[in-house]
């Protein structure tokens, strides 16, 4: 799969409301993390969290993670800001800070 056939596919995601940052080369950065993490587990873990090399002990963490929706909603971006909100759809400098819910567990 190629980075931008990635891209495409997490676009859809908007369908649910949950839109691909502005800022492309960011997108593209933390896509090619998500296809590098695809290339050595066999899935798409968030490239901001560290794989355990396990897809089921690693499930919360495949992009959409399991923290996206919760994150959006409070923080109108996800930890890694790959998605945003309807609200900074259109803002390529919103990177709102955002505690990482997986060492808050």
């Amino acid at each position: 799969m190629s980075p931008e056939e990635l891209y495409n596919l997490l676009k859809e995601e908007e369908k649910k409301g949950y839109y691909l940052h502005k800022n492309y080369e960011h997108c593209m950065e933390v896509i090619n993390g998500l296809l590098d993490n695809l290339n050595n587990y066999a899935y798409l873990n968030c490239p901001c969290r560290l794989a355990n090399n396990d897809a089921e002990r690693d499930k919360h963490m495949i992009c959409p993670c399991a923290y996206r929706n919760i994150d959006v909603k409070e923080h109108g971006a996800c930890f890694c800001h790959l998605f945003v909100s309807e609200d900074h759809k259109d803002d390529e400098d919103f990177f709102p800070e955002i505690d990482d819910r997986v060492h808050l567990k």
